[in-house]
């Protein structure tokens, strides 16, 4: 496995790419992440500091690492959704720490965890994290004949995934079921084809989420979250992570907020005034991943039409 140096300086070199790619005459960047809502605020958020400021912002898709790298050095001017507590790292490293970056005070409510439909949970039995400890329950949820069966966990770029493969080592379900990493547009047509047919299917979750306005799903209980049973060290962090990780409890509260560079205060308040009154709300989140995820529309498209729609409340953001 690659040593931190080596981690850090590729982290660099993809960073330095990306910015080269995305080389304009705009005054901001804004990091774009790769999940539906992320992308619809990170759309929201260049139109409508464009139309309440005046100023050009481009949105550039990047991992999370690579987004704080940027905030860190000021390459990077925003990032709109940094979930907690999935980047405390993060956020001790570079809030708390460097002060190099500044989060929002204004946060959006969330949970995550893991989920079953209908069928999983009333046919199969499987209602409480411990049922996926039971090979007899689980071969049930065996897609490809091999007598396991198979539970997405997150798309490869996502911390909450490294943390879900913890959890299932933790509990003890990964010894029965393949853990899959793969996007999240791959693992929510599963639950779409699972749905359509009625086979049950059990796959990591969050809220807020467009999986919810489609179809009934259950949050499969859990023991409740013990920090003293939560120790966690991401890949970033140590080529020994999963060895040196547990995890065989819920997670805590979680929630998300915009991150922005902390240099923006000197060099645009005006913008740092702007991003410190968005309110996204929870309905609205999952309302650009149906979006997005399901109407297929395009991320800047969408947030053209949802500033026009929302024109005075995001002028608000720039006045108060």
């Amino acid at each position: 496995m690659m040593g931190r140096a080596t981690f850090r300086g590729l982290l660099a070199v993809g960073f330095s790419a990306l910015l080269t790619c995305a080389a304009s005459a705009a005054d901001l960047t804004i990091a774009m992440p790769n999940w539906a809502s992320g992308q619809a605020s990170a759309n929201i958020l260049k139109v409508g500091i464009k139309q309440a400021l005046g100023l050009d912002a481009d949105v550039v898709e990047m991992g999370t690492l690579i987004a704080f790298n940027g905030l860190d050095t000021g390459k990077v001017d925003v990032h709109p959704e940094v979930w907690l507590p999935n980047l405390n790292n993060l956020v001790d490293r570079y809030v708390k720490g460097s002060g190099t970056v500044t989060l929002s005070p204004v946060s959006v409510p969330a949970w995550q965890g893991i989920c079953a439909n209908r069928t999983a949970a009333d046919k199969i039995g499987i209602k409480d994290i411990a049922d996926l400890s039971d090979p007899k329950k689980t071969v049930a949820l065996d897609t490809n004949g091999d007598g396991k069966g198979e539970l997405w966990i997150g798309a490869e770029t996502w911390s909450s995934t490294a943390i879900e493969r913890v959890r299932a080592n933790s509990y003890g379900y990964a010894k029965n079921l393949d853990l899959l990493e793969m996007p999240e547009d791959v693992g929510m047509a599963a639950v779409d084809a699972a749905e359509a047919v009625e086979k049950p299917i059990v796959f990591a979750c969050y809220a807020p989420s467009a999986v919810f306005k489609l179809h009934q799903i259950v949050r499969l209980t859990e023991p409740p979250y013990d920090p003293a049973k939560w120790k966690i060290v991401l890949p970033s962090e140590d080529p020994a992570w999963l060895a040196k990780s547990s995890a065989d409890v819920g997670w805590d509260a979680a929630s998300y907020r915009i991150a922005y560079a902390s240099s923006l205060k000197q060099r645009h308040p005006d913008v740092v005034r702007f991003l410190e009154h968005v309110d996204f709300t929870p309905d609205e989140a999952i309302d650009m991943s149906y979006a997005l995820q399901v109407e297929r529309k395009e991320p800047l498209a969408y947030a053209e039409q949802w500033v026009k729609d929302h024109a005075d409340r995001v002028k608000g953001w720039a006045k108060q």
